[in-house]
């Protein structure tokens, strides 16, 4: 049996990732992308009090490390996911070495959600790593929350990506190119910085 178009897609785009973090410097592209989240960190006025879910970069994903520490500094709670058998997203303090689960609901106070992706189209269709973790947890976020895709520059895509019933939609991406803006995220919150 063939792959289906998803999967030939994420192939490709995995692809491309290994060429693009190749000739990339992640840690200056990381202070590049906690540099364009800031108009939107303080847009949302996001400081203390504020619980913001993010992840722990794999070798080939966005580093975020710089974007936690301006957080951080900024009096907020980093979060970060912990897989669960059933590839569902349970959450932890990224400050607690010892990684307590505060259980799957965490993330529903938080007013921006970073999330990693493998690319996003104009519309908003995420394609994730395939085991659907994002997908489960997203619906759990205020209907109000920003969600942003972490990317490198160029995994933004203009055509469309294939997306299934239960792919949960971002509202903008951020690479080390800047901050844009999905079809989905521009009707979501039309009055928030570019």
């Amino acid at each position: 049996m063939g792959l289906s178009a998803k999967q030939q897609i994420r192939a490709q785009r995995r692809a491309a990732r290994r060429a693009i973090v190749g000739a990339r410097n992640l840690a200056e592209d990381g202070e590049q992308i906690a540099e364009h989240l800031q108009p939107l960190l303080d847009h949302l006025e996001i400081g203390a009090g504020d619980c913001v879910p993010a992840y722990e970069a794999l070798p080939l994903e966005p580093r975020i490390d710089e974007v936690c520490r301006v957080l951080t500094a900024r009096g907020a709670r980093v979060l970060v996911p912990l897989t669960l058998a059933s590839f569902d997203l349970d959450w932890a303090d990224a400050a607690d070495p010892e990684r307590t689960a505060l259980g799957v609901a965490a993330l529903a106070d938080a007013r921006l959600i970073l999330a990693p992706a493998l690319s996003v189209d104009v519309a908003g269709t995420r394609l994730g790593q395939a085991g659907g973790c994002y997908d489960r947890a997203l619906p759990r976020a205020a209907a109000s929350a920003v969600i942003v895709a972490v990317l490198h520059p160029g995994e933004f895509v203009n055509g469309r990506l294939p997306a299934d019933s239960w792919d949960h939609p971002v509202d903008a991406v951020v690479s080390a190119a800047g901050v844009a803006w999905t079809a989905y995220g521009m009707v979501r919150h039309a009055a928030l910085p570019d």
